[in-house]
C-alpha cells in the first residue's frame, strides 16, 4: 500500500507524521511524496487559529482533488470539528487526537509497535514535508488554562512519553543518520511532571547527551516558567544547539494576567538575562498576539516597548483568533479586525528589524550549517538550504547534494534566501 502524509502546523504535527510513516514502513509499506497515486492519506490537522483551521480543509480538498484513495483526517482541527472533517470529501474516517498514537495500528489491525524491539531507522518523509533533521515527540497534551488557547480543549491534559519510548526513538533517528534531534511537545517543559515531582525536562536532555553521539539536540517551544533553577547550566555540552524560542504573548503585564499566563514582563526578562549571561550568544525567539481583547492602544504600547528592551533574533505574530471554547472568544473590549491588522503589521516591523540586525552581525563570520535541503540546479549545480545551531537560516551553492551534512560557512551576504555563505574548511567557527 502506498500512503501520503500532510500536516500544517507545529513541529509537533510533524513530528507526528514522522512516527506514523516509519509504522507503517515497519509494516511493509511505501511511503509517498504526493497524494496523486496514494491508496491513502492522512492529513494532520491543526486549529490554533482560524487561519490554520482553513488551510487544515484545504488540505485535505486538494488530496481528494488529486484523486487520492481515502483520506483519514486527525490532528486538533479534525477532533474539534470532527463531523465537518467527515463531510469534507475522500474523508472516510476521523481519528481523535486520544486514539492518534493508535491509528497506524488500529487501521491496519496489527500489534502496536512494541519498544523493546530493534528500531527501524528512520528515513526522511519525501515530498514537502521532507526534514533532515529529526522532530520527536516526548510530551502531548498541556496543563495550563491560557485563556486564548485552544489546543487544551483539542489536545487534552499533559502526558509525558517514558524515557525508554523517547530513547527508541532517538536510536532510530541516530540509526537513520540524523545529525540533529528537535525534541518537541505541546507543553514540552513540563515533560516528566506526570511521572513525580522530581522529574525534569533536564533529565531527559542529560541523558541524550550522556548517553548518544548526536551531533546536535535542539529544544522546541518552552514555556518561560519551566526551566528551573540551573537550566542554562546544561549548554556547556555544546551540542545543545543556543537557540530558544519562549513564547511570551505580550508585553503588557495587564495582558498577561488577562491570558492567565504564568509569568511577567519582570520574570520574563530575568530569565532571558540569566540565559545570555550564561550564554551570550543565544538565539532568542518568541510567539506573540496583538488585538487580545482589551488591549488598548496604552498596552499595545507597553507591548511594543518590551519586545524592543528584549531585542529578541525573531518571532512568530498572529493578530488575535478568537477559539470557539476559549474564555477569551466570550470577553468584552474585543478589538476590531482593522485594528488587529495594523498592530500585526507594526509588531512585524519591529521583529523584521530585531531579526535583520542579528543576522547582520554575522555577515563576514564563519558558522558551522546543517544542510536541510537541496533543489537541482542546470549545470550540475544544488541550491542548499540550511540551519545553523542558533537558528540562522543560510544558503548557497554547491556541486553536489549535501543534504544532512554539516558544513563550515563563511557568511557574505543577504539573498532572497535567508543569509548566504561559502562553503570553507575551517575548524575554528563563530560561536552560534
Amino acid at each position: 500500500m502506498k500512503v501520503f502524509f500532510d500536516t500544517i502546523g507545529c513541529r509537533l504535527n510533524q513530528s507526528e507524521i514522522e512516527i506514523m510513516a516509519a509504522q507503517f514502513r515497519q509494516a511493509g509499506h511505501d511511503v509517498v511524496a504526493d497524494p496523486t497515486h496514494a491508496d491513502l492519506v492522512i492529513v494532520n490537522t491543526c486549529a490554533v487559529t482560524s487561519a490554520a483551521a482553513s488551510d487544515s480543509r484545504q488540505k485535505i480538498r486538494q488530496a481528494a482533488k488529486k484523486g487520492a484513495g481515502q483520506i483519514i483526517a486527525t490532528g486538533c482541527w479534525a477532533t474539534l470539528e470532527p463531523h465537518a472533517a467527515l463531510n469534507l470529501p475522500g474523508v472516510e474516517n476521523v481519528v481523535l487526537n486520544e486514539n492518534k498514537d493508535s491509528l497506524v495500528s488500529d487501521y491496519l489491525k496489527i500489534t502496536p509497535l512494541i519498544f523493546d524491539l530493534e528500531p527501524i531507522a528512520r528515513e526522511p518523509l519525501p515530498g514537502e514535508h521532507l526534514r533532515t533533521r529529526a522532530f520527536l515527540k516526548v510530551q502531548d497534551g498541556c496543563d495550563n488554562f491560557c485563556t486564548f488557547c485552544i489546543t487544551k480543549v483539542a489536545r487534552g491534559k499533559g502526558v509525558s512519553r517514558t524515557l525508554a519510548e523517547i530513547m527508541y526513538d532517538v536510536k532510530s533517528a541516530l540509526d537513520g543518520g540524523v545529525k540533529e534531534i528537535v525534541l518537541t511537545g505541546v507543553h514540552l517543559g513540563s515533560w516528566g511532571k506526570d511521572f513525580d515531582h522530581k522529574t525534569h525536562l533536564r533529565d531527559l536532555i542529560e541523558l541524550i547527551l550522556k548517553d548518544t553521539s548526536v551531533s546536535r539536540l535542539r529544544l522546541s517551544s518552552l514555556e518561560p516558567w519551566d526551566l528551573g533553577e540551573n537550566f542554562f547550566s546544561l549548554w556547556e555540552d555544546a551540542r545543545l544547539c543556543p537557540h530558544l524560542h519562549l513564547p511570551l504573548q505580550s508585553g503588557s503585564g495587564t495582558i498577561l494576567k488577562q491570558m492567565a499566563r504564568k509569568t511577567t514582563p519582570e520574570k520574563y526578562m530575568q530569565i532571558v538575562q540569566d540565559a545570555r549571561a550564561v550564554i551570550p550568544e543565544m538565539a532568542i525567539t518568541t510567539d506573540m498576539i496583538v488585538g487580545f481583547p482589551g488591549e488598548s492602544d496604552e498596552f499595545f504600547e507597553e507591548s511594543m516597548n518590551f519586545v524592543k528592551k528584549i531585542n529578541f533574533t525573531g518571532g512568530h505574530i498572529f493578530p488575535f483568533s478568537a477559539r470557539p471554547g476559549t474564555a477569551a472568544a466570550n470577553y468584552e473590549n474585543q478589538i476590531s479586525k482593522v485594528v488587529r491588522k495594523q498592530r500585526s503589521a507594526a509588531m512585524r516591523a519591529v521583529f523584521a528589524e530585531m531579526t535583520h540586525n542579528y543576522q547582520f552581525a554575522y555577515l563576514g563570520k564563519t558558522v558551522e550549517v546543517l544542510w536541510e535541503s537541496g533543489e537541482d540546479l542546470p549545470e550540475g549545480r544544488w541550491l542548499m538550504k540550511g540551519l545553523t545551531g542558533n537558528n540562522l537560516r543560510i544558503a548557497t551553492n554547491s556541486p553536489g547534494n549535501l543534504a544532512n551534512q554539516i558544513n563550515h560557512v563563511k557568511i557574505q551576504r543577504f539573498s532572497s534566501h535567508g543569509l548566504w555563505g561559502k562553503i570553507e574548511n575551517k575548524k575554528n567557527v563563530s560561536p552560534q
